[in-house]
């Protein structure tokens, strides 16, 4: 972990009060249907010409895609609010070692039709300092709360650092940790479940061992700590990013309508008073 990790950074991964609700039997569900710009500056940067990280169809990318930073650190992302208007809900989508943004577009949509604004980052470097860009970004865009989505490392690093102590602009209201390790590298997500306070959806592929059998480890340590926490196997080795695109999102979709609602304010039409 890098020492540019600072305030700034962790701003985004403070635990907030515990959230009334519910919390899930250990015992495996499995779904029921599957579903398809300066230093400082908090302005969203559109790439030149438009990037497309090869993912992004040309009006995507030309609406969506910016650059997030903060003094520190900058991210290319692709960001995109909710079809109904201004969401008051982010969910950001941090892809795992070796991936990319692109991990997350099949999804998206599905986010922003169910009223959520999305920030899928790439990225660059530590989680944290990542989350300091973000942080920024979404403050310009008056988002109000924010949920993040881990995949497999990233999903670790956030476990791990969301019981931090510290204050956030932009309240942290729920983790998705899709294939979260105990241990991963820099990040001991074990050491820290058990003061995770904050609505939790742990998810792994049934044969995918290790993550498996972590995902029930973190489980049970954290869910004693909090209401609101749940999780899920899913047949197969499906391994992070991999999880929300081919069987998880439903049941992710159910699990933020219940812990974190969308809301949003419809966009003025052209004319109107």
């Amino acid at each position: 972990m890098t020492n540019r990790t600072g305030t700034a950074a962790l701003c985004f991964v403070a635990a907030l009060a515990t959230l009334a609700g519910c919390s899930d039997s250990k015992d495996p569900a499995t779904p029921t249907s599957t579903a398809t710009a300066s230093a400082g500056s908090a302005q969203a940067a559109p790439a030149a010409g438009g990037n497309t990280f090869g993912c992004l169809t040309g009006e995507q990318a030309g609406k969506g895609s910016v650059t997030v930073q903060d003094a520190e650190h900058s991210d290319a992302a692709y960001f995109q609010d909710a079809d109904a208007g201004r969401a008051e809900v982010a969910v950001v989508l941090l892809h795992q070692a070796g991936g990319s943004l692109c991990d997350w577009v099949p999804a998206l949509g599905s986010f922003t039709k169910a009223g959520y604004a999305v920030l899928a980052v790439n990225r660059s470097g530590d989680v944290l300092d990542d989350l300091g860009a973000v942080d920024q970004f979404l403050e310009s865009r008056k988002v109000a709360q924010v949920v993040l989505v881990g995949a497999a490392d990233s999903a670790t690093a956030l476990l791990d650092k969301s019981a931090s102590p510290v204050s956030s602009k932009i309240p942290v209201k729920a983790v998705v940790a899709l294939s979260a390790l105990q241990k991963s590298g820099v990040w001991n997500a074990a050491g820290n479940a058990e003061f995770n306070r904050m609505p939790t959806f742990f998810a792994a592929g049934r044969d995918d061992r290790t993550a498996a059998a972590d995902a029930q480890a973190l489980y049970d340590k954290s869910v004693h700590a909090a209401p609101g926490k749940r999780l899920r196997f899913y047949p197969g080795t499906g391994h992070g990013a991999d999880l929300l695109r081919d069987v998880a999102l439903p049941d992710v979709l159910t699990f933020l309508a219940e812990r974190v609602p969308a809301t949003s304010t419809p966009t003025p039409t052209a004319g109107a008073a």
